[in-house]
């Protein structure tokens, strides 16, 4: 897992032009090995705004529990007609090829897509990821709390519908362009043949 850890650099990848992908997952429970996922949701972004979104339920091949459902509101029957996993990976792939990931408590999501990938046996995703979670216990070392509904809470982030994949990816951007303001005072100035290197590397 390719997690950049140069927080101090993101202002410098955003201004230079980079593609960003926040994404969320919701799953059939907290463990890849043997949970499954029901949702992706993404938004795809750079320094000019949002370029474009995705989002998709997913029909797992296990029943959803009363308690997942009351959390997401999804059901057995709102995924009935819903295509498999193996197939909204694929379409998730197409859509962040060429993007720096984002995505809060990135270990988690990014377990889910690798875990659906390995099914598969296709290779793992190769994309850079940022975690809005540690990025955020930097940004903010009084906050306190880091989960993401209390960050939006705590920054005025609109949530229209929280624990819902394409909601929940939206907010994570607004998160992290936030946590990026907000540190405008250390981050490192913009170096282009420096950030074109790095950039370069994320692809």
């Amino acid at each position: 897992m390719r997690i950049y850890r140069e927080f101090k650099r993101l202002a410098s990848l955003v201004n230079e032009g980079s593609v960003f992908c926040a994404f969320d997952t919701e799953t059939t429970g907290l463990h890849s090995s043997q949970d499954f996922l029901m949702e992706i949701g993404a938004v795809k972004f750079n320094k000019d705004g949002v370029i474009s979104t995705f989002d998709s339920l997913i029909k797992p091949p296990v029943s959803i529990t009363p308690f997942v459902t009351n959390i997401t509101h999804i059901d057995d029957e709102l995924v009935k007609d819903k295509p498999a996993a193996s197939s909204v990976v694929q379409d998730f792939l197409r859509f962040s090829e060429h993007t720096v990931l984002i995505a809060h408590n990135a270990p988690f999501d990014v377990g889910f897509i690798n875990a659906e990938l390995s099914r598969m046996t296709f290779p793992e995703l190769k994309n850079q990821i940022i975690d809005t979670l540690p990025l955020s216990r930097w940004a903010y070392p009084a906050l306190g709390k880091y989960k993401l509904q209390f960050l939006a809470e705590n920054f005025n982030i609109d949530v229209k519908n929280a624990h819902r994949a394409d909601d929940d990816a939206r907010v994570c951007m607004e998160v992290f362009l936030r946590c990026v303001k907000d540190t405008m005072s250390v981050q490192k100035p913009s170096d282009k043949k420096t950030d074109r290197n790095e950039q370069q590397s994320l692809f």
